[in-house]
């Protein structure tokens, strides 16, 4: 079934590989958009290549509309984006793909249908696709090599789809299954630690003590140590003991 959340349909305007179309439909998937369109593939359609490289993402190719030309894939939608790497003699509004996919999701949310039209392999889309359009994404890529692969570009869009319509953290600090260390027990780990140490004549000389112990707390307390991580420390230290009892 077709994701059923507001999203825009990518439009492939005259692909040349099927190879490519696959690659771009797993591109797609990966960040919950299903609503491809294409145009006038060169090596026709249903394409076997396209489905070999889609991968899992094979219901998008199924499911995919085949368009004649760039007017009949985006008749019915009420804003229209167009991806370029290059200038263009045309004056339209140019934007990054982040805020593209801002807007997007935007007009999306109130209901609009939005497109965005991804251009051939061998040179990307003419100015007659782009005439269509309403306002152009400009990818800024290295201006002495700015071709981009088909999927390549999917994937980029996608990627600012998600980070715009879904709560994308920045950072992920997880303790895994045991979970973070309380208090009580970095205390303990600190504890032991502390006797061993000291039993072994650490801290020297006396005047010093002190303020090597408050040190040792202190690197304790800046450790984020799950459980495990405590609970492997203390073994640490008991089979070092153990093994120096043995040697004497």
């Amino acid at each position: 079934m077709p994701n059923p959340k507001p999203q825009p349909s990518f439009v492939l305007v005259r692909p040349q590989m099927g190879e490519n179309i696959g690659a771009a439909a797993r591109a797609m998937w990966n960040f919950g958009l299903d609503r491809m369109r294409i145009v006038a593939p060169r090596d026709g359609w249903p394409n076997p290549a396209a489905v070999a490289l889609a991968s899992g993402a094979g219901r998008l190719l199924d499911e995919a509309q085949l368009c004649e030309d760039v007017v009949g894939a985006t008749g019915d939608c009420h804003f229209v984006f167009a991806t370029t790497a290059r200038s263009r003699d045309l004056t339209k509004p140019v934007v990054s793909p982040e805020r593209a996919m801002q807007m997007a999701a935007e007009k999306t949310a109130r209901g609009e249908k939005v497109a965005v039209l991804f251009g051939p392999e061998r040179a990307g889309l003419e100015n007659e696709d782009i005439a269509r359009a309403n306002v152009l994404i400009s990818v800024p890529v290295n201006p002495d090599f700015p071709s981009l692969n088909l999927a390549q570009c999917v994937l980029l869009v996608g990627y600012e789809w998600r980070r715009q319509t879904e709560t994308v953290a920045s950072e992920i600090d997880a303790p895994g299954k045991s979970g973070w260390a309380q208090g009580i027990e970095v205390e303990k780990l600190a504890q032991h630690y502390e006797a061993r140490l000291d039993e072994a004549g650490f801290f020297f000389p006396a005047t010093k003590a002190d303020s090597m112990k408050v040190n040792l707390r202190n690197l304790w307390s800046r450790l984020p140590l799950t459980q495990a991580d405590v609970q492997m420390l203390h073994g640490i230290l008991r089979q070092m003991v153990r093994w120096k009892e043995r040697d004497r």
